[in-house]
């Protein structure tokens, strides 16, 4: 849906594993016919069960209707703290993301209730993937920020918190929104900066892999087994040229390699091969130099990612027409769920979307994993390779969280309405209902690992083992990728872009070249930004 649309629309008033097993003995819910309006829940129906059934998986895509129903349902945690009428007059800017057509638009639908409740109004700044890094620095570089709340992500911390852009999370913000239900690798240091909260969580983020499971077993033409390492990858994606997709009758293939930048959100997908080679167990670093700042992205490891990605562009068929200017979206959106392609890595909006977007045609055949490991790893340390199998799963971006600026701080009761906003998008139950069901996020609570609630969705039990399973062997890995959160890092992961797409394109004429050029681009940053403060900001990031 548009946002002229939805506009429009609301103007007429139309209407796996270990952990998983282990919380399954958290109790189970009773599947509820879909809710029909606004009404009060019924004693015996919990609101979690009311919510997942809106508007019910395989019942085609949520619609506006549904997320207000939503957004209905779960206010009364926020009934709790405000009176009714208590931000009358009070207005607010909330600047956000429109991908997919998700995020701000769902957003709109789940506080058009608390509006309705609170009396407050909220004015709505979208912003395209794309468009929302360079918005975000200008506002930072030149102090006009212009918005009182924002969806924004972990990264950007030390450029917005690190510069007292943003107000402090009041206490009972946290007690609404249960932040002790958080996974423990998006508790403090994330969301906090210098000892204080700023950030209500409504994502986890974590790049996981899929793949067509009709693409892999005996005699299936991808091969008996799913691929494990990066090498197979190639390999599997290099022996589908020529062949025939079993779903859509279409030209089969591989791996699908976003090559486009989309805003520096792109880099994450070249980190998911070169984090297989470059994150050494007993190493936390694997961008830069902890002591130095050095960049590692030149170093063998991340030359063998890039030339990786080389060597599928110069193989006839192993992409898709065009695949050059494929960013991110249309490799998930356009390509993996609408049938194109038998394997990708992304965040978890696949696995919602795949059983429950009216786009997807892939949700009968699709299985997930982690990110794929390496038969080899190089240890910076050493400057050597060693042969032995790796993994580590890219923790890209720690998720989305939704942000308070001091543009609020001197005016108490419009400070209290944003944070309400904020803590309403953030909810515990809410949450359920957007990991669930395609929103922009994914699970990120220990709560949203009760697969009896998603069974009683309409989700199977095999679909949710494997898709949950995925994303908790992903945070709990021992050698996961974390993001760095320091001053910048989008300046880096966007300028790499830059330089990749010459790479790609052949501008340059290796992939040390490509290399070579993206470390030369970050040391700039570096030195701009102040390398003794990254040093310390980054060794923090990495609990160093």
């Amino acid at each position: 849906m548009k946002v002229d649309l939805y506009e429009a629309i609301s103007r007429a008033k139309l209407n796996r594993r270990t952990m998983l097993r282990g919380t399954a003995a958290l109790g189970a819910v009773v599947a509820m016919p879909k809710v029909m309006g606004f009404g009060p829940a019924m004693a015996q129906d919990s609101v979690r069960a009311q919510i997942l059934a809106i508007p019910g998986v395989g019942a085609g895509s949520p619609t506006d209707a549904d997320w207000q129903k939503v957004g209905e349902l779960c206010l009364e945690a926020t009934k709790a703290n405000v009176a009714a009428g208590e931000f009358a007059g009070v207005e607010l800017t909330f600047l956000g993301l429109n991908n997919q057509n998700l995020h701000n638009l769902l957003f709109r639908g789940f506080l058009k209730p608390w509006e309705a409740y609170t009396g407050a109004k909220i004015n709505w700044i979208d912003l395209a993937q794309a468009d929302y890094n360079p918005r975000l620095q200008q506002a930072i570089a030149t102090g006009t920020v212009d918005f009182d709340i924002i969806e924004m992500g972990a990264p950007f911390e030390g450029d917005t918190a690190g510069k007292g852009l943003l107000d402090e999370m009041p206490d009972w913000v946290k007690t609404q929104i249960d932040m002790d239900d958080y996974v423990n690798y998006l508790k403090a240091p994330v969301g906090t900066w210098g000892g204080k909260t700023y950030r209500v969580t409504i994502d986890g983020d974590c790049h996981t892999f899929s793949y067509r499971k009709d693409y892999f077993g005996e005699g299936a033409i991808g091969g008996a087994e799913v691929p494990k390492t990066w090498q197979q990858i190639n390999a599997v994606s290099k022996d589908l040229v020529g062949k025939t997709d079993p779903l859509t009758g279409l030209p089969a293939f591989g791996y699908l390699d976003p090559l486009k930048g989309w805003g520096g959100f792109g880099f994450y997908f070249l980190e998911n091969r070169a984090a297989a080679y470059a994150k050494h167990p007993g190493d936390p670093a694997w961008l830069f130099d902890a002591d130095t700042m050095k960049p590692r992205v030149n170093n063998p490891a991340w030359v063998q990612a890039i030339q990786d990605v080389m060597d599928l562009i110069a193989t006839p068929g192993a992409y898709p027409a065009d695949q050059i200017n494929a960013d991110p979206g249309t490799t998930a959106f356009s390509q993996f769920l609408a049938g194109t392609g038998s394997m990708l890595t992304w965040w978890g909006d696949v696995g919602s979307s795949a059983r429950t977007s009216d786009s997807s045609v892939v949700g009968d055949v699709v299985g997930f994993g982690i990110n794929p490991g390496s038969d080899k790893v190089y240890n910076s340390m050493s400057g050597a390779w060693e042969e032995t199998y790796n993994e580590s799963p890219n923790m890209a971006y720690l998720g989305w969280g939704v942000y308070v600026t001091n543009r609020v701080s001197g005016d108490e009761t419009k400070r209290k309405a944003a944070w309400s906003a904020a803590a309403h998008l953030g909810g515990r139950d809410i949450s359920l209902w957007t990991a669930a069901y395609p929103s922009g996020f994914q699970p990120y609570r220990n709560s949203h690992f009760q697969f009896e609630e998603w069974e009683a969705a309409g989700y199977d039990r095999a679909f949710v083992e494997d898709y949950l399973g995925s994303n908790a062997d992903s945070y709990n890995h021992p050698n996961a990728a974390i993001e760095p959160r320091i001053p910048g890092i989008f300046q880096y992961y966007s300028v790499a872009e830059d330089e990749l797409a010459k790479g790609y394109a052949g501008t340059y004429k290796s992939a040390q070249e490509t290399a070579d050029a993206i470390a030369a681009a970050w040391e700039k940053i570096t030195d701009q930004i102040g390398r003794e403060s990254q040093i310390a900001l980054y060794k923090a990031s990495l609990g160093m």
